[in-house]
C-alpha cells in the first residue's frame, strides 16, 4: 500500500512539474516578443553607439547624394541672374556652415581620466569624466577667438547645434559619441589659442587635468585643418504648449 501511494505521488509530481515548465516557457515566449531575453547584448554601450553611428552615417551618405543632384541641377540653370543668385547662396552657405572650410587652426582633445589609475577614496566619479559643459566651454572660447568654423567628432557645429550629455557619452545631432572628444577649429590660431587659455570655464576643466583626477587635455596648432560642411537637419524642433483642456458642458446644480 505504501509503495502504491509513493508511485501515485511520484506520477502526480511529474505531471505538475511538466505543466509548470510548459507555463514558464510559454510566458517567456510571450514576454520576449521574439527577442532575446538575455540583456547582455543590449547593455553593450559601445555596440549601441556603433550601430547608431553607422545608421546615421548611412543616412548622411544618402543626403550627400541628393545634395549632389541638387547642385547639378542648380548649375544647369543658365543666365546672369542665376549666376548672381548662386553667388549669394554660396556666401550664405559659408556663413551658415553649409560649406566645408580648410585652413590653419587648433585641435583640442578632451578625454576621461584613465580607469586603471587609483584615486583618493571618496572621490566623486563625475569629476573623472568629460561633461557637455566642458565641451561647450572650449567651443564657446573658440568662437570668442574668432573661429571661422568648428567641428566636434567630425561634425560641423553651427548656431543651432546642441551638445547633450547622456551618461558617459555625448549626443551630437542625434549621434552618440564616446571619448576622447576631438574639437577642430579653423581660423586665426593665435587669437583662438589666447581665447581658450583665457576662458575661466576652460581653466576650471584644466584644474582637473592634474593628479589625482588626471582628465585628458591636449591643445595644439595645425597649419592645415579641414572642417566639413553641416549635413544635419536645418528645421528647428521645439516644444509648444499644450492646448487647455476643454471645459465641461454639463450644467451645475
Amino acid at each position: 500500500m505504501i509503495s502504491a501511494n509513493r508511485s501515485w505521488n511520484w506520477r502526480v509530481g511529474v505531471a505538475v512539474a511538466s505543466t509548470c515548465a510548459g507555463l514558464l516557457a510559454t510566458t517567456s515566449m510571450v514576454n520576449a516578443h521574439g527577442t532575446d531575453l538575455r540583456p547582455g547584448r543590449y547593455t553593450d554601450l559601445v555596440g549601441l553607439v556603433g550601430e547608431q553611428r553607422a545608421r546615421v552615417q548611412g543616412l548622411r551618405r544618402e543626403s550627400r547624394v541628393l545634395q549632389t543632384e541638387v547642385d547639378s541641377l542648380t548649375s544647369a540653370v543658365a543666365g546672369t541672374q542665376g549666376d548672381q543668385l548662386q553667388r549669394s547662396i554660396n556666401r550664405l552657405d559659408i556663413a551658415a556652415g553649409l560649406r566645408g572650410l580648410t585652413g590653419p587652426g587648433l585641435v583640442v582633445t578632451l578625454k576621461d581620466a584613465p580607469r586603471d589609475e587609483a584615486v583618493p577614496q571618496g572621490t566623486d566619479p563625475n569629476l573623472l569624466i568629460v561633461h557637455q559643459q566642458d565641451l561647450q566651454a572650449v567651443i564657446n572660447a573658440l568662437w570668442d577667438g574668432s573661429a571661422e568654423s568648428i567641428s566636434l567628432q567630425g561634425q560641423r557645429i553651427i548656431a543651432t547645434t546642441g551638445v547633450k550629455c547622456v551618461g558617459n557619452t555625448v549626443v551630437l545631432q542625434g549621434v552618440p559619441y564616446s571619448p576622447p572628444y576631438r574639437i577642430v577649429a579653423v581660423g586665426n590660431p593665435r587669437t583662438m589659442y589666447a581665447a581658450v587659455l583665457a576662458s575661466p570655464e576652460v581653466q576650471n576643466y584644466r584644474d582637473y587635468v592634474r593628479p589625482p583626477y588626471n582628465l585628458g587635455w591636449s591643445l595644439r596648432l595645425e597649419r592645415r585643418l579641414s572642417v566639413p560642411a553641416y549635413t544635419g537637419p536645418l528645421t528647428l524642433q521645439y516644444a509648444v504648449p499644450s492646448p487647455p483642456p476643454a471645459r465641461g458642458t454639463g450644467s451645475g446644480g
